[in-house]
């Protein structure tokens, strides 16, 4: 009798740890989609990281954050984002406007955080930016309201250039508004833009034979992670042709660009950790309005503006969030 009641308690008291396991919630499982690489975008995620840690969750502790690179290919990302649903993460974290175009694709429930340089209302990411409504909400840049102020410091640079290329990737979904957005802003300046459309490497060299052969006077390049993923590329013909040309991101003006002007990436990359972490938390996503980016940078290569014979005004300067000397 002892011994059949010690086992009885024996493999009662065995079970209650299990029973105690299988009752602990599942850990939440962020999706992270983005059409670039880890190796270029490492700093970016470690952005939405800090974000995420904002709010109390820690990737590896109580949150799964499960990678999807596109590595430069916009073809692979409505594969990545299809599986992503099928795997029925938490939260979708779309960093990169074609990722969320993607997401937005699949027509999932699944809440989904964006982040993105152009018009989401424009991209058909959300209705309104106060009241995104449904499964969707993120965070914006608004590039294409600074394009104007990119093409204004050209000017300033360069008052007497008529004829300025505008280089964009033309697979882009951002590609058209910017031309239109850039062609506005230069109207009001009795400037004419040459539009260089490109897609890949070779499209980037003979762009830059066009608009020299053009006899343009600046250049102004365009969003998007192809672009960005070729700032050596870029800025190396800009330096052989003497061409003086205005960035959007950061990465241009440290490889030796002359000018970058734009918001913050990792700002924007942390705030959309932000958003993802409310969005555990139980908020949803049709209630929290899209970000406006609020941190602007303007980074100046004093090197290379000398190697262009460029003065850059005092004013110019002294507004410069960096001066590369």
């Amino acid at each position: 009798m002892r011994r059949r009641k010690f086992i009885t308690i024996f493999a009662g008291s065995a079970l209650l740890p299990l029973a105690g396991r299988a009752q602990q919630p599942a850990k939440p499982v962020v999706g992270f989609l983005n059409v670039g690489d880890s190796k270029t975008n490492a700093f970016l995620q470690t952005a939405f990281r800090r974000g995420l840690s904002e709010t109390g969750y820690i990737d590896g502790q109580n949150v799964t954050v499960e990678n999807q690179w596109a590595e430069g290919h916009l073809d692979r990302l409505p594969t990545l984002a299809a599986d992503l649903v099928h795997r029925q993460v938490t939260v979708i974290a779309a960093t990169s406007t074609p990722a969320a175009i993607a997401a937005k694709g699949t027509g999932t429930t699944i809440p989904i955080v964006f982040e993105t340089a152009g018009d989401p209302i424009r991209l058909g990411l959300v209705k309104s930016l106060n009241h995104p409504g449904d499964n969707v909400t993120g965070v914006t840049q608004l590039s294409s309201e600074l394009i104007s102020k990119r093409m204004g410091l050209l000017h300033e640079l360069i008052p007497t250039a008529k004829l300025v290329g505008l280089l964009v990737d033309g697979a882009d979904p951002r590609a058209e508004a910017q031309v239109a957005d850039m062609q506005e802003a230069a109207r009001g300046l009795d400037v004419q833009i040459q539009v260089l459309n490109t897609s890949n490497e070779g499209e980037i060299d003979k762009a830059f034979a066009n608009v020299s052969q053009a006899g343009a006077r600046g250049l102004l390049v365009g969003t998007g992670e192809f672009l960005r993923r070729r700032a050596e590329q870029i800025v190396g013909l800009a330096a052989q042709q003497s061409l003086p040309a205005i960035y959007q991101y950061r990465e241009f003006a440290k490889a030796g660009g002359l000018i970058s002007y734009g918001t913050s990436l990792i700002d924007s990359y942390r705030q959309a950790g932000v958003y993802v972490g409310r969005i555990l938390k139980g908020e949803k996503p049709g209630d929290l309005p899209v970000l406006q980016a609020t941190k602007f940078e303007l980074v100046i290569n004093l090197k290379t503006a000398k190697a262009l014979s460029l003065t850059i005004p005092p004013g110019v300067l002294a507004i410069a969030d960096e001066v590369i000397e």
